[in-house]
């Protein structure tokens, strides 16, 4: 079977879970013909992504979300309209997409939340069968028990969500526990998809915090409580792609470049974690048994913030407090049944791709007055 993937370019945990999905469909005798993946002006595609892959990647203009001033959570508002200015790029986008489905030859197409792809479905109608991969499609099965705060952007984000799947026969939704599926909305629940570099690490209880930040903003937080707490060592990645590979503050605070390989070898030594709660590098905490703090930048990773918090992996603060981190640290015990869920994820999902591609799927891809 020939699969086309198309991947939403912004943060890590997409291109992480397209970089594992590729290597699970090689090993099971498939093949992924090309990986199309959205930019953006503040988008960089991560040279551990390049390196990683194996089909030829194609980059298009997509939409994205602008942060704040601060550089920290997004601005909804600024995004909104930055975006709509932008349409006519976005068309263009849509047709190369659509042209890219036909050339291909892909027997599906498995999008990793990319908006542009469930609206090329929409537009265009390609007759190729495209599935959904993502975390975010959890939050629309029936049984998902969503944050009690901020409804209107709840509402907001799975707007967007069943704008992303469009057209879409089924959606994989990756989740940190077991779930019955929700056949109503074709949702099936699946484990993470984690690399093998995660399965390969050897664990140690170190004496630094690691972290990770998708807005480099949250730097200032950092280095407030560095300042407070000068002999606790940092070691967090961010998104400063004009800085050097490491900029060393002092003798117990560094900030890397965004480097998987160097990323989970510091994951697996460290004494504890803390993220912008991007679902991921979550994932990657609890399967090697890191005690976790969340500070999420949006709403999407508000939820992700409260799931995990219901899985008891971490705790949940607005601006990296890391004294809070430290205590949790101490009476935190990693949960063994996550990582049992995580080690059957290869065989759920290319079990679910190939009985997909055997059913009659396409004459039911348009029913999306339903779903929308």
């Amino acid at each position: 079977m020939k699969f086309l993937f198309i991947v939403q370019g912004e943060g890590r945990g997409h291109l992480t879970q397209a970089i594992t999905l590729e290597n699970v469909l090689l090993r099971s005798g498939h093949e992924v013909v090309e990986i199309l993946v959205g930019k953006s002006e503040s988008r960089r595609l991560p040279g551990f992504f390049t390196r990683s892959v194996h089909a030829p990647i194609k980059q298009f203009v997509s939409p994205n979300f602008l942060p704040t001033p601060a550089n920290k959570r997004a601005n909804i508002t600024r995004s909104i309209l930055y975006n709509i200015a932008k349409t006519p790029e976005y068309i263009n986008s849509m047709r190369y997409i659509n042209d890219s489905i036909r050339k291909t030859g892909a027997d599906m197409v498995i999008n990793f939340y990319e908006l542009l792809t469930g609206l090329t479905y929409f537009f265009f109608r390609p007759n190729v069968p495209q599935v959904c991969i993502g975390h975010q499609y959890l939050f629309l099965h029936k049984d998902f028990e969503l944050p009690g705060k901020n409804k209107f952007g709840m509402k907001m984000l799975n707007m967007f969500t069943r704008l992303t799947a469009l057209g879409a026969c089924e959606h994989l939704a990756l989740s940190f526990r077991s779930m019955n599926d929700d056949n109503k909305n074709r949702i099936k629940v699946v484990p993470p998809l984690l690399r093998r570099d995660v399965f390969r690490q050897e664990t140690s209880d170190g004496d630094y915090i690691h972290g990770y930040m998708v807005n480099s903003g949250f730097a200032e937080c950092v280095m407030r409580w560095h300042k407070e707490n000068p002999q606790t060592s940092l070691r967090f990645f961010w998104d400063r792609w004009e800085e050097k590979p490491v900029k060393k503050i002092d003798d117990t605070l560094s900030f890397y470049q965004l480097d998987d390989v160097e990323f989970l070898r510091q994951m697996s030594g460290c004494k504890a974690y803390a993220s912008t709660a991007g679902f991921e590098s979550v994932c990657e905490a609890m399967y090697l048994g890191k005690p976790l703090m969340m500070v999420p930048a949006h709403i999407e990773q508000e939820c992700n913030a409260f799931d995990a918090m219901k899985s008891s992996a971490g705790i949940v603060d607005n601006d990296f407090d890391l004294s809070k981190l430290l205590d949790f640290a101490e009476t935190y015990r990693p949960d063994e049944r996550f990582r049992n869920w995580v080690n059957s994820a290869e065989y759920m999902i290319v079990n679910e791709l190939e009985s997909l591609l055997y059913t009659d799927i396409v004459p039911n891809m348009y029913m999306v007055e339903e779903y929308i």
